[in-house]
């Protein structure tokens, strides 16, 4: 049973906590907001009083925080307090930047590093489904995966410090961008008055089949578990997708690559966003789609 410590328990880190509690692992939490360590403790989890309690003597530290800037700031706080040769995982969607300051962050005190941000939404947190996408040494993923496979299905190494980010943000770029897509075709196969069984019924087992369409369809009916059917309810808000679609145009930038469609989607998602859906779930575009045959 390994020692583990895992700071930020929220809509996603409260979940998988609870996953590694269930596997028989100690945990030991600690957030910043009492809700979430409450639910933290009736899962079975420890609750430290601040992030330095909750990682000493740990022997695996996880951390999964809004934005880069609050990784390297608890990091830094952290890492001095934790025992030289552990293992620190970030599961946070981060700059890649950020990412690849933590890990340096993390070699500097001796402590084996991994970035690994993670696909699937809180149904996926709760259901210990998620994908790992990983970055960082050998060594240090060999240790994280028997840790990661106890909160999710699907463990990558991607290769070194802050891949993990990169593929996560290249990952939701296609997500933004083909859920849009998938939301246009609805929206016009409205207009044409073709059902949305029929469209469904086509294109699932045609060249236009994705996730977007088969996993997460953004219109009632056809794949009843989609957010679609319980209000656009998220499990994956439009407010995170413009933070990864800004992310993705952010390393985009950087890296001199060329990405029209990201950038639209990011600006389709932008005003989403700012016209007040931004707690929406990301499916929920095909409304704002709708709206603008109107315009």
């Amino acid at each position: 049973m390994a020692n583990i410590a895992f700071i930020g328990l929220g809509n996603m880190g409260g979940p998988m906590a609870a996953n590694l509690v269930k596997a028989g692992e100690k945990v030991t939490g600690f957030d910043l907001v009492e809700a979430s360590r409450n639910q933290a403790k009736a899962d079975g989890a420890g609750i430290a009083d601040s992030a330095v309690s909750a990682v000493k003597g740990a022997d695996v530290v996880i951390t999964m925080l809004p934005a880069g800037k609050h990784v390297l700031s608890v990091w830094t706080e952290i890492l001095p307090a934790i025992t030289k040769g552990a293992l620190i995982i970030d599961c946070s969607t981060i700059d890649v930047e950020s990412a690849v300051q933590a890990h340096a962050l993390a070699s500097e005190h001796g402590v084996l590093s991994v970035d690994a941000p993670v696909s699937g939404g809180t149904g996926g947190a709760k259901g210990a489904t998620l994908t790992f996408m990983c970055g960082g040494e050998a060594k240090a993923f060999a240790v994280a995966k028997p840790v990661l496979e106890k909160m999710g299905k699907n463990i990558v190494h991607c290769g070194g410090a802050g891949a993990g980010q990169a593929a996560k943000i290249c990952n939701n770029m296609i997500l933004g961008v083909s859920m849009i897509a998938v939301s246009e075709a609805f929206a016009l196969a409205e207009k044409l008055g073709l059902s949305h069984q029929a469209l469904f019924d086509v294109a699932s087992t045609s060249s236009g089949q994705c996730w977007s369409l088969t996993t997460y369809c953004p219109v009632p009916g056809p794949v009843p578990t989609s957010p679609a059917n319980n209000d656009y309810k998220p499990g994956f808000a439009s407010a995170l997708m413009v933070k990864d679609l800004t992310l993705a145009q952010d390393a985009a930038k950087a890296a001199g690559a060329a990405t029209p469609l990201g950038k639209h989607a990011q600006e389709i998602y932008k005003a989403f966003d700012a016209a007040g859906h931004g707690g929406v779930d990301f499916s929920g575009i095909i409304q704002h789609v709708r709206e603008l045959a109107g315009k």
